[in-house]
């Protein structure tokens, strides 16, 4: 949508796209990871600008392989995302807690096991206060942190992680760590490389249930900005996470590029890192991105070609309040091709993210577990959300279902 909106653009192409996104451009058949696939498209087509959305194809290599292969072609294509190496930040949360770790940067306690270590995970879980943090070390589509009440059910989890079968070779390794007690935020930056800078901050809402109850999803919601990230705690992420972040990685020899989402917890006034993710997340995004007024083509353009220092990014001071719209079972066994109603007009400053859908004939049909991102902006937290949970009301499909609690804990958070 924000790329769109740019007067520069010549052609969008997504892949794989959906019902939402084949109003803005041109859907395309093809596997984001399958990196020499978008490679050879990028050359046939004449794109210089590739977007990578998600976490595998950075994960996979695509920034690497798209530019050393245009490079020996001869050809301009750029990529707004980070290298293999520093996607190894969510890739690996082993790897990403041994950097924070070289680079001081404050995390919780923690170590690594694998199925061959469940008594030295015991023992070192024995020097831990439940609840216990379980983290698949690999990629597990946002659901593979599983918070447990006690040590036995914590061993038991330990188990079916690390022999493969619940996450898979995702959590063939797994990272055991103490749990910090305080309130969860985002913080998002932008690099190039040379130069970086805050974006926003954002709060996501991970379980299926209101008051934070049930599994963890891919994410129920979010509100931008977040009320006690006030520039007394945005200086401490600042001086204590995102430099330490980034000058860590140009000293290792792995410059940053493209979007890096730093997940927090606030403790007693304090930022701690949860997790990184090197792109921008959802539904945070959902959130971030409508209240952006730089055009995002000049942006992604700065990060790619090493001149962000020349951009000035300006954000609307309103709130943003996401709502996402979910299909009934989620995030467990779900229903698919729901014939979804949508609403005659949207109201100004309100926008409908299509995520789980898909086209079929005339009607759009529900196609995922998490469907359709509602946003809308306000004046503040209560005037966004009103707006936001009128919108969804209007919005129709079989099983239908959304958290009604999004960003209500924020209203009467007082900063420590």
């Amino acid at each position: 949508m924000k790329m769109a909106q740019s007067e520069r653009l010549k052609n969008l192409f997504i892949a794989p796209g959906n019902a939402g996104t084949s109003q803005f451009g041109t859907n395309v058949n093809l596997s984001p990871t399958d990196v020499s696939a978008v490679y050879n498209f990028c050359k046939d087509n004449q794109i210089n600008l590739v977007v990578p959305g998600n976490e595998d194809p950075l994960v996979a290599g695509i920034s690497d392989f798209i530019e050393a292969k245009a490079f020996e072609d001869g050809l301009e294509i750029k990529v707004a995302g980070p290298s293999h190496w520093c996607a190894q930040l969510e890739g690996s949360k082993d790897f990403s807690k041994a950097f924070m770790g070289r680079h001081g940067i404050p995390t919780a306690r923690y170590q690594s096991f694998q199925l061959n270590q469940l008594d030295a995970a015991a023992e070192f879980m024995k020097t831990l206060e439940p609840p216990y943090v379980l983290k698949a070390d690999g990629l597990a589509a946002g659901k593979g942190v599983i918070i447990t009440p006690s040590f036995d059910e914590a061993m038991e989890t330990l188990r079916t992680m690390t022999d493969g079968s619940k996450f898979g070779k995702a959590g063939e390794v797994v990272v055991i760590e103490e749990f910090l007690k305080g309130i969860e935020l985002s913080v998002f930056g932008i690099s190039d490389g040379k130069d970086w800078q805050v974006l926003a901050s954002a709060k996501d809402y991970k379980r299926i249930f209101d008051n934070d109850e049930g599994p963890n999803t891919g994410g129920m919601g979010a509100i931008s900005p977040v009320p006690f990230a006030d520039d007394a705690f945005m200086q401490k992420v600042v001086d204590r996470i995102m430099k330490p972040t980034y000058d860590g990685l140009v000293k290792e020899g792995h410059p940053y590029k493209g979007f890096l989402f730093v997940g927090l917890m606030n403790v007693n006034g304090d930022p701690f890192v949860i997790e990184y993710n090197v792109r921008m997340g959802d539904p945070e995004t959902e959130a971030i991105f409508p209240r952006l007024k730089t055009p995002m083509l000049d942006l992604l353009e700065a990060m790619a070609n090493g001149n962000l220092g020349e951009i000035g990014v300006s954000l609307d001071s309103r709130t943003a309040a996401t709502i996402f719209l979910v299909s009934g079972g989620y995030p467990g066994d779900i229903e698919k091709g729901k014939t979804i109603v949508f609403p005659e007009n949207l109201g100004e400053n309100q926008w409908l993210f299509q995520a789980g859908t898909k086209q079929d004939g005339e009607k759009i049909v529900t196609n995922g577990g998490r469907v359709i991102a509602v946003t809308s902006l306000g004046e503040d937290i209560p005037s966004a959300l009103s707006r936001s949970n009128t919108l969804a009301k209007q919005i129709e499909f079989d099983g239908k279902f959304n958290r009604t609690d999004i960003g209500l804990d924020l209203l009467n958070f007082k900063t420590p």
